[in-house]
């Protein structure tokens, strides 16, 4: 009889999450205070975007990732929405492209210039207009170029070519209700939605059919997220009908039961999944939360494995992910994170210290 290892194996059990020092911050920015539950932040390894207050309009602001410090109050924006900006997503393909969503009902794609903003912008590249409410979320596909994702409250999903500004795909009568999120697989063949009905479908866009839905995936009324891992597993996050939240992992050849089932606490905020494909590692940031929670995936049960909290003093209002391709993994970087707070970006590197 082989004893059963008490601890299992993790190269990631040890990875600890480090504010950088204050002057390294992006200081004196107003965060958008709409009540939405996205990110608020986009970064990618030349610019951090940043959902900002505006008066008559939406506006974000595009940083160079040097400009670190006090920002200027009359620093220029990215302000040609006539609404709010409820999303904002950079191009994989592009590192000067980026697209925002907005209450004004429009999509809009912006080129930035090579050292950033010098002027207010104003102009967008292309404007795509095929929504009758509001847009919340946008999202690129993560291989193909050109082609952008769009979902609004009209429960409408639009996929565009942004090269002609033309739908490709028009996918209406899927969802009965406000769609929370989208995320594409890693192939970008197929897409996964959670919606307010509690339901979370899987989507083939080209056929603009529902390959796969769970109903009730989380019971509780507040919003859920779900978003597609490497492997074609579905990761959600939402809240029981305790109102507790939770964590869950779902096979979609059989959405029956979940794989793996956690609670984690009673608190309000909407829990936003960010997930690394290279090393099975989910963290989830929770909005007014203080931490960060970071789990890892593995093969055999019980699937998802809690590893670490990170903890800060103040709570975020929002989350940027950098993409892999601008970490610093000369010093065993594996994640870095850009928290809004009130008035300022802090990003928070996430290293696996090596002997």
């Amino acid at each position: 009889m082989s004893l059963r290892k008490v601890v299992r194996q993790s190269k990631f059990r040890h990875v600890f999450g480090q504010p950088v020092k204050t002057e390294q911050c992006y200081d004196d920015i107003r965060v958008s205070r709409v009540t939405w539950d996205s990110t608020f932040c986009a970064v990618n390894p030349a610019f951090v975007a940043i959902i900002v207050e505006a008066s008559g309009g939406g506006a974000f602001l595009v940083l160079p990732l040097n400009k670190t410090g006090r920002i200027d109050k009359s620093y220029p924006t990215v302000c040609g929405h006539t609404g709010p900006v409820l999303d904002i997503d950079w191009c994989p393909h592009n590192d000067h492209i980026i697209a925002s969503g907005s209450e004004d009902c429009t999509v809009m794609v912006w080129q930035i210039p090579e050292n950033g903003l010098k002027e207010p912008l104003t102009e967008p590249v292309v404007a795509l207009e095929g929504h009758s409410k509001r847009v919340g979320i946008v999202s690129w596909h993560p291989t193909a170029r050109n082609v952008l994702l769009s979902a609004g409250c009209d429960n409408v999903v639009l996929i565009w070519n942004v090269g002609t500004a033309e739908e490709l795909y028009r996918l209406e009568g899927l969802h009965p209700d406000l769609i929370y999120s989208v995320s594409w697989s890693r192939d970008g063949s197929r897409f996964c939605t959670a919606c307010k009905d509690k339901s979370v479908r899987v989507i083939d866009p080209r056929r603009g059919t529902v390959v796969a839905e769970k109903e009730r995936a989380h019971e509780g009324a507040r919003p859920m997220r779900a978003i597609f891992l490497a492997d074609g597993k579905i990761f959600t996050t939402g809240f029981s009908r305790m109102s507790e939240r939770q964590l869950a992992l779902w096979d979609t050849e059989n959405l029956e039961e979940p794989m793996g089932l956690q609670e984690l606490d009673s608190s309000n905020g909407a829990l936003l999944p960010f997930y690394d494909p290279d090393t099975n590692v989910v963290y989830v940031c929770g909005k007014g939360d203080s931490s960060i929670r970071y789990f890892e995936i593995t093969e055999e049960p019980p699937y998802i494995h809690f590893l670490n909290t990170f903890t800060s003093k103040e709570p975020q209002r929002g989350m940027g992910w950098m993409p892999k391709r601008g970490l610093d993994v000369s010093k065993c970087e594996i994640a870095r994170f850009y928290k809004l707070h009130e008035r300022k970006c802090e990003p928070i590197i996430m290293t696996v210290p090596r002997k």
